[in-house]
């Protein structure tokens, strides 16, 4: 298994994982060719040094998963920096196999060599067995988060 930073080429791939779950379904839009949107987003990611899109690939360099992790500045914590991991997915063919544990360490390990004071990450409500999966990792569930969507 290797991790490496997300290509350009790797979008549909990402795009297809992210739309492959009940809420997925929902706010993405998988389709061939994809919406010139997802494009443009990685555009403005990849060229951003404070985020870091990455994928996991298998033995025969397929995409099987993914990550975004990204780095927020702050004037608490004496100028700390805080990492967000988002948009975490395994392909359905690989789940339970230790996949996304791989991806929470390499993204943890790159949170420490950036200098973070903290990892965190929000996960819906309606996704039990991710929060499980975050527990596991040792992750707390130390504050309670709110959005306020636009859409």
């Amino acid at each position: 298994m290797k991790i490496r930073q997300a290509k350009k080429e790797d979008v549909p791939a990402i795009v297809q994982m992210l739309a492959n779950d009940k809420l997925g379904k929902l706010r993405e839009e998988y389709r061939d060719p994809l919406p010139d949107t997802y494009y443009h987003a990685f555009d403005n990611i990849f060229n951003d040094p404070n985020q870091e899109l990455v994928v996991i690939e298998n033995e025969n360099g397929e995409v099987i998963g993914t990550l975004q992790l990204s780095f927020i500045q702050y004037l608490t914590y004496q100028g700390g920096i805080r990492a967000q991991i988002e948009a975490v997915r395994v392909h359905e063919d690989y789940r339970g196999k230790g996949i996304g544990k791989q991806l929470f360490q390499w993204a943890i390990a790159k949170s420490e060599e950036k200098g973070a004071h903290v990892v965190q990450l929000t996960t819906d409500k309606k996704r039990p067995e991710a929060l499980a999966f975050y527990k596991s990792l040792g992750f707390i569930d130390s504050h309670e988060g709110m959005k306020l969507h636009f859409v």
